[in-house]
């Protein structure tokens, strides 16, 4: 399924826009802070139902208004179809998705749409940040192919939030165990699943090492939460009034594997291997995608090139070669050096 037209109505700092995408190569190119990214995000919100930078949702529509739109036309041979994603604001969000004009639950809605995977300096921070960076794009990831890992993640998360204001509020001993006994045995449920899952992408991942003439793995650090665990955690939760082990704590370290050593890049890989290290994570994504979905993802490039090295860059050129790619850059000679058809969007 190829990206042909993108329309475009109060979403991000565009009024209305309309956009023509070519099948191999689209660089988008613009002063800073005319939308280069923003457009980006735009064909990640179509295939996704959510942006990748907003902490509300509220923040993609345009300032001042209430609501926005985002249309994309795909073909698949000599077929098109039209997907839409509409977002009302002003009380509770809003949200509604079409195909062909007709209105569809978000489940059947991510059956028949395209997948998207993206490139962005950003995404050093997987390697730089905190667990909880880790741990968000692991859930972005499975959750935008896995219904069922997002409800049940999302189901996890609501019930932690009760557990914690029980442990918060409680005023006995017995009160307490009585309202936890229910919150701990139906945490376990959802944890199992959300667990087991982030597991299977990680023996994935560690079943495809390779990313040109290097080898890296993922270790995932679990922190495991069951009933008999929170029970034996009773006393230590009661003092603090905080849940204080479960999958919320996960981490996951990478390492670079070179004659029979791992290394930790978190803490001891240079710059280069760190963006390298996230190239394996970004190029597994890819792969994954397509053997399960059976969809080549359009490649989506946020003003990456300038933070690379040679070898890095070279990575990138022969992914373009393989898939429809969107790039904003300011390197656009260098886009020169790959031998595909390549059309350039002025902002």
């Amino acid at each position: 399924m190829l990206l042909k037209q993108l329309i475009l109505k109060d979403f991000r700092n565009f009024e209305e826009g309309n956009f023509q995408f070519n099948p191999f190569l689209t660089i988008i190119i613009g002063e800073n802070a005319k939308g280069k990214t923003n457009l980006l995000e735009a064909i990640y919100f179509i295939a996704f139902g959510v942006g990748f930078r907003e902490s509300r949702e509220e923040e993609l529509v345009r300032l001042d208004k209430i609501s926005c739109h985002v249309e994309g036309i795909f073909s698949v041979g000599d077929q098109n179809f039209n997907f839409e994603i509409r977002i009302k604001t002003g009380g509770a969000v809003e949200k509604t998705f079409t195909i062909n004009r007709t209105k569809k639950k978000f489940f059947a809605y991510q059956e028949e749409i395209t997948k998207a995977v993206l490139f962005s300096p950003q995404q050093i921070e997987l390697m730089t940040g905190s667990p909880d960076v880790r741990r968000k794009y692991f859930d972005r990831f499975l959750s935008s192919g896995d219904l069922e890992y997002k409800k049940r993640l999302t189901n996890y998360e609501n019930a932690l939030r009760k557990r914690n204001k029980v442990l918060e509020t409680y005023r006995n001993d017995e009160q307490l165990k009585e309202e936890l006994a229910f919150w701990n045995t139906y945490l376990e449920e959802q944890a199992i699943y959300v667990v087991g899952r982030r597991d299977a992408y990680c023996e994935f991942l560690n079943k495809n090492k390779k990313i040109d003439n290097k080898e890296f793995s993922i270790k995932y650090l679990k922190n495991e939460l069951t009933k008999d665990k929170l029970k034996e955690m009773f006393e230590v939760e009661k003092r603090y009034r905080r849940t204080l082990i479960g999958p919320q704590k996960d981490d996951f370290a990478i390492y670079e594997e070179t004659d029979h050593i791992s290394k930790n890049l978190h803490h001891f890989g240079s710059r280069s291997e760190q963006r390298l290290g996230v190239f394996w994570l970004k190029l597994n994504e890819i792969m994954y995608v397509e053997k399960i979905f059976g969809k080549r993802p359009i490649l989506l490039l946020d003003d990456i090139f300038s933070e690379l090295d040679a070898k890095n860059k070279k990575l990138i050129l022969n992914l373009i070669k393989k898939h429809q790619t969107v790039v904003t850059t300011t390197e656009i000679e260098l886009l020169d050096l790959v031998n595909v058809p390549k059309s350039i969007i002025k902002l």
